[in-house]
C-alpha cells in the first residue's frame, strides 16, 4: 500500500477494529511494515523452509507497540480522557508518550530504575512524558499503575487494556495480505505475552472471515532468566540482556498459553548467549538491525530446527518487534571496536587489507 493512500491500521482494518469517530483517531501512520524474505540465513539454517522477517522496528516509534497504542489512545480520546499511564521496560513508554503527544494529552510512565535501554528512555523523555523511575521491577510498576488507574481518572495503556490487543492483531492481517496465505509457523518473543495473544486472535478472525483456510502454529520464546511461562511460576527477579522481555509475571500469561495450545505450538526458553548470536546474525547476514529481544525469534527457530521440528516447504514468519537503535549499547558491546589510524592513505589501506 503506497504511503500517500495509507491512513494507519485503524483505517486500513476498520472492519476488524472498534469504530471511532474520524476526529478521535490518533495515528502516526503505524503499521504497513515490511515482510522481508531471508536471503542468507535461511540457506544456512534450513534450505527446505522459507523464512520471513516481519520487521516491526519500522513503526513510527520503532516497535510493534504503535499498533496497539493507536487504538488504545484513540479510545482514550473518544472517552474524553486527558491523560494516559503505563508501566514499561521501554517500548511501551516510547509509544505511549508519542501517541499522547499526538493527541495533546498527558502521559505518565513508570519504569524500573536503571533497567531501561537508553534509546527507549530518550524517546519517552523527548515526547514530553513524565517519567518516574521506581526502585522495583516491571511487574511492580504495572501493579502500581493498575492501582492508580483504579482510583484516578487516567487511562491505563498497557497490554491489559483490551484495545491494545485489537491494534496489535493487525500485524497478522498484514502477513496474510502480503503472503496470500497464513504461514505454517509464526514465531514471536514472549515478554508480557500480549503480542502472541494478539497475533493468534488476528489469525483466527481472518480465518472466520474466510480470508485464510488454515492457521499457523504459534511459537513463542522467553529468555532463560525471564521465563515464567516455561518454568510454570512467577520469576521475582527476572534478568536477561533482552530488556524488552525482562518480565517475570506476564499480564497475558493465560492468553499466551491458550494461543500456544490452540495452535499446537510451543513456548520455550532461550539463553542470552544464543539471543546475542542471533542478534549478530541478523545484522551481519541479513542487514537487519533489531533489538536483542527481537532476535530471540531467530534463536528459537534455530533451536527448533535442531530438533527437526519443521516440515519441508514450511513458511515461517518471525516477528522482529523493535529496531536495534532502541538498545545501541548492546550493539556496541558485541561489535569490533573502530580502528584508529593516522590520517593517511597508506594507513587506511593497510587496515582494509590492501598492503
Amino acid at each position: 500500500m503506497t504511503a500517500i493512500n495509507y491512513g494507519g491500521v485503524i483505517k486500513r482494518y476498520s472492519d476488524f477494529l472498534p469504530e471511532f469517530d474520524e476526529k478521535n483517531i490518533i495515528t502516526i501512520l503505524e503499521g504497513n511494515t515490511p515482510l522481508i524474505k531471508s536471503r542468507n540465513i535461511g540457506k544456512k539454517i534450513n534450505p527446505h523452509i522459507e523464512i520471513y522477517f516481519k520487521y516491526e522496528g519500522l513503526n513510527p516509534t520503532g516497535s510493534f507497540k504503535d499498533r496497539g497504542m493507536t487504538v488504545a489512545v484513540s479510545k482514550a480520546v473518544s472517552d474524553g480522557s486527558k491523560a494516559i499511564i503505563c508501566a514499561s521496560t521501554g517500548n511501551t513508554s516510547a509509544s505511549a508518550s508519542a501517541y499522547a503527544a499526538r493527541a495533546g494529552i498527558k502521559s505518565f510512565v513508570l519504569i524500573p530504575e536503571g533497567k531501561i535501554a537508553s534509546g527507549k528512555l530518550s524517546q519517552a523523555l523527548v515526547h514530553g512524558a513524565t517519567v518516574i523511575q521506581i526502585k522495583g521491577n516491571f511487574d511492580e510498576a504495572l501493579s502500581l499503575t493498575r492501582e492508580i488507574t483504579g482510583e484516578y481518572e487516567i487511562t491505563l495503556v498497557n497490554s491489559v487494556n483490551p484495545y491494545r490487543v485489537e491494534g496489535q492483531k493487525t500485524a497478522s492481517f498484514e502477513v496474510v495480505d502480503e503472503l496470500g496465505f497464513a504461514p505454517a509457523c509464526h514465531i514471536l518473543p514472549v515478554g508480557n505475552a500480549g503480542n502472541i495473544s494478539a497475533y493468534w486472535k488476528g489469525y483466527r478472525e481472518y480465518k472466520d472471515a474466510g480470508n485464510i483456510g488454515s492457521l499457523p502454529k504459534m511459537l513463542g520464546f522467553q529468555a532463560e532468566g525471564a521465563a515464567p511461562i516455561v518454568l510454570g511460576h512467577v520469576v521475582k527477579e527476572p534478568h536477561t540482556v533482552a530488556t524488552a522481555i525482562r518480565i517475570g509475571n506476564p499480564a497475558s500469561w493465560k492468553k499466551a498459553v491458550l494461543a500456544r495450545d490452540e495452535s499446537g505450538g510451543v513456548i520455550e526458553a532461550i539463553s542470552d548467549d544464543d539471543i546475542l548470536k542471533a542478534y549478530s546474525m541478523l545484522a551481519q547476514e541479513e542487514g537487519i538491525f533489531c533489538e536483542p529481544a527481537s532476535a530471540i525469534t531467530l534463536a528459537g527457530l534455530i533451536k527448533l530446527n535442531g530438533r527437526n521440528y519443521f516440515n519441508n516447504g514450511d513458511v515461517c514468519v518471525l516477528t522482529l518487534t523493535g529496531h536495534g537503535l532502541k538498545d545501541p549499547n548492546n550493539a556496541i558491546k558485541i561489535s569490533k571496536e573502530p580502528v584508529v589510524v593516522p590520517c593517511d592513505k597508506k594507513s587506511v589501506l593497510k587496515v582494509m587489507g590492501f598492503n
